[in-house]
């Protein structure tokens, strides 16, 4: 039986110990540059407010309607990687990963992917995540969305 891809939508086990750090992540770049970006690298970039989020967490249930705040995923990438790319690998520090296909970014919406850094108007804690992708349009399992978020890989 082949391994589960952690980078595919799945459910994994709670982790309720938040792990140490200040929410910075690891950009890992195509050309093989590796970059530790910070919550006040994000903070830099436009800031875009999607709210009526909701959280629905293995374990924990759902919470919310919350408004998260940060940068939108394709800001992000234009930035940081403004080249062609297919896929961005998200990985929390926990192993929990996810993959948003780089066709995804090019789609406009009101409820952006998101590197998110606040949450109603405050910075997110170690408890709630420092950094983490919001992943609006998902509203039934969140299985998309990733906490503490420690590794960002951009694939060509």
């Amino acid at each position: 039986m082949a391994p589960h891809d952690p980078l595919q939508p799945h459910s994994h086990d709670p982790n309720l110990t938040p792990p140490s750090g200040d929410g910075s992540f690891e950009l890992e770049l195509p050309n093989g540059r590796i970059s530790t970006i910070s919550v006040a690298d994000l903070q830099v970039l436009p800031k875009t407010a999607v709210s009526d989020c909701y959280i629905v967490s293995t374990g924990h249930g759902t919470s919310g309607p919350f408004t998260f705040e940060g940068v939108t995923l394709r800001d992000f990438m234009a930035h940081y990687w403004p080249d062609a790319c297919s896929s961005i690998e998200v990985i929390s520090v926990d192993g929990f990963g996810n993959r948003v296909m780089c066709e995804e970014l090019k789609e406009t919406s009101t409820r952006p992917i998101l590197l998110a850094y606040q949450i109603d108007g405050n910075l997110l804690t170690r408890e709630k995540g420092l950094t983490r992708m919001i992943v609006p349009s998902e509203i039934d399992d969140a299985l998309r969305q990733v906490k503490w978020v420690g590794t960002v890989r951009v694939v060509s």
